[in-house]
């Protein structure tokens, strides 16, 4: 169980976050105890959600690479929550855990990765390893494959889940058991 007792689901579905449950359950990246923990909080945990579903989810962006790069980050924040939930909508867009473990390894060298995809790769990888190799040549290179807009896109999803990942590692979160059919 995580450090911060969740809130009750009742209680959260009273303070209106009963959105954020769905969202959850239909995108598949987040079960039931993140909206809880975030629902301490109401309003920020809706602006939280709001903002790392906007950045994942919708977007210029290919979904799929978005959600290598969560995997990505989430194992690099050695995150055992969001490490081990899948989005829905990449699942059925044909992503499978061999291409989001190459995404977390040798993706430089992998010929399944586009030029573009290792660029976004390489991106979210030296943000919080390396960050001083993500400079105005980089940013160039960038520019060949994506527009300004989506450079946008990918950095501010990097930065905003990164963080949010290390928070729910630092609360020992799990993902909450699902019972099998």
């Amino acid at each position: 169980m995580s450090v911060i007792e969740p809130i009750e689901r009742d209680l959260a579905l009273q303070q209106g976050l009963g959105d954020f449950f769905g969202s959850c359950e239909k995108l598949g990246v987040s079960d039931e105890l993140f909206p809880r923990i975030l629902g301490h909080v109401p309003g920020y945990a809706e602006a939280i959600y709001e903002a790392m579903y906007q950045s994942h989810a919708l977007g210029n962006v290919d979904h799929s690479i978005k959600e290598i790069i969560r995997i990505q980050l989430a194992r690099h924040a050695q995150d055992p929550y969001f490490s081990a939930l899948r989005s829905k909508q990449a699942l059925a867009a044909g992503l499978d855990e061999e291409r989001i473990d190459a995404g977390s390894g040798d993706f430089e060298n992998d010929p399944q990765f586009t030029a573009a995809e290792k660029w976004a790769l390489r991106y979210s990888h030296l943000m919080y390893r390396d960050p001083a190799k993500i400079d105005s040549a980089f940013y160039e290179e960038g520019k060949e494959h994506f527009t300004e807009a989506q450079i946008m896109e990918l950095g501010g999803m990097i930065a905003l889940h990164y963080g949010m990942q290390v928070f729910m590692r630092t609360l020992h979160a799990h993902p909450v058991e699902q019972p099998e059919d």
